[in-house]
């Protein structure tokens, strides 16, 4: 008579030990994974939109009372739509923007106003105004070297100097030195000409990499030896050189010609 009893109370204690092992399987798998560490994690968003956000923040506070709140310009500033990534980039890493010189001047080299998370925030705001070029990725490559001097005589040498060291342009503008310019801060120029400078759209990313090997070329060859006056080019040199010499020779001359008229009787 206690047989059915006792077999249903066995059961219904196996079924309640083995839920009670269930839930605390199911418990310490929920402590053990990244998520309980944690806690609570917001919605997956994907990765542009921090930046992204991060630059219009920025953008509002240091740019837009000249650049406009959307970019779209004002009488203090040129509108940046369509301006692309590489003009950000290249104004913000050269420390030409934030423009803080006289009306009507030309922008020059600065330290950067902005953290690199600054700038690849700021540039990414840029960019969403649309078009415009993006931030190239130049290789320095010693086959395109030949190619490269040809080129940067043809197009850059006029301004730049032949040896890359800056030049006058015209109009109170200079061409300034490319010493301390990076590959992509040179390549960017090209695709977006600052200042002065044109825009060289007929080269090919080809073409652009020959001149970064060449100017890398240049910033980077051992000195043959002599005095060396800043490596200027070779015509501002060769003036230097005929006045220096023509100097001394117009010394030893004047220096002479004391001794031979004191000798005289």
């Amino acid at each position: 008579m206690m047989n059915g009893p006792m077999n249903r109370l066995r059961q219904l204690a196996v079924a309640l030990t083995a839920g009670a092992l269930l839930a605390l399987g199911a418990l310490l798998a929920l402590a053990s994974s990244p998520t309980a560490e944690r806690g609570p994690q917001p919605p997956a968003f994907p990765a542009q939109v921090g930046p992204l956000q991060e630059g219009r923040e920025l953008f509002a506070a240091r740019c837009s009372s000249c650049h406009g709140t959307n970019g779209e310009g004002t009488a203090n500033g040129p509108s940046l739509v369509g301006v692309g990534a590489a003009s950000a980039d290249f104004e913000l890493r050269t420390g030409r923007m934030p423009f803080t010189g006289p009306p009507g001047t030309q922008a020059t080299r600065k330290p950067p106003a902005f953290t690199d998370r600054q700038i690849a925030a700021l540039v990414a705001f840029v960019a969403s105004l649309g078009g415009g070029p993006a931030i190239p990725q130049p290789r320095v490559t010693p086959a395109l070297l030949s190619d490269g001097q040809l080129l940067y005589v043809a197009n850059c040498a006029p301004c730049h100097g032949a040896t890359a060291n800056g030049g006058a342009v015209g109009g109170g503008a200079l061409a300034p030195p490319l010493d301390r310019a990076t590959t992509v801060e040179i390549a960017e120029a090209m695709l977006i000409g600052p200042g002065e400078m044109p825009v060289f759209s007929a080269l090919t990313a080809t073409d652009r990499d020959a001149i970064v090997t060449y100017v890398d070329q240049l910033r980077t060859a051992p000195n043959p030896g002599g005095i060396s006056i800043g490596g200027i080019g070779p015509v501002p040199e060769g003036f230097v050189a005929w006045v220096v010499g023509m100097g001394l020779l117009l010394i030893v001359v004047v220096l002479v010609g004391r001794e031979w008229r004191s000798a005289r009787p």
